[in-house]
């Protein structure tokens, strides 16, 4: 299961390296929510997460489809930074 992380304003997550799953969703001045990652899969191979526009447009709709892919790829956390 994903942990969801609320970072303080001005707060960053933590440096994972590059070696550890990570994922964020990201405040925006215009009021919506834009979530990247990165993991890999069973295989070894690289894949980024890049949230899709029509998903941008509150925190929950963000989250939905964040979680859902991080699920399917081992992200053990999702750091939400709900202020720009």
């Amino acid at each position: 299961m994903t942990e969801i992380i609320y970072l303080s304003p001005g707060e960053e997550m933590p440096d994972v390296g590059d070696e550890q799953p990570w994922m964020t969703i990201e405040a925006t001045g215009d009021g919506l929510f834009y979530g990247t990652g990165g993991s890999w899969k069973e295989n070894g191979e690289w894949v980024g997460y890049c949230s899709l526009p029509e998903d941008d447009v509150s925190l929950e709709a963000s989250l939905a489809p964040a979680k859902e892919w991080a699920t399917k790829y081992g992200v053990p956390t999702i750091w939400v930074q709900v202020t720009p």
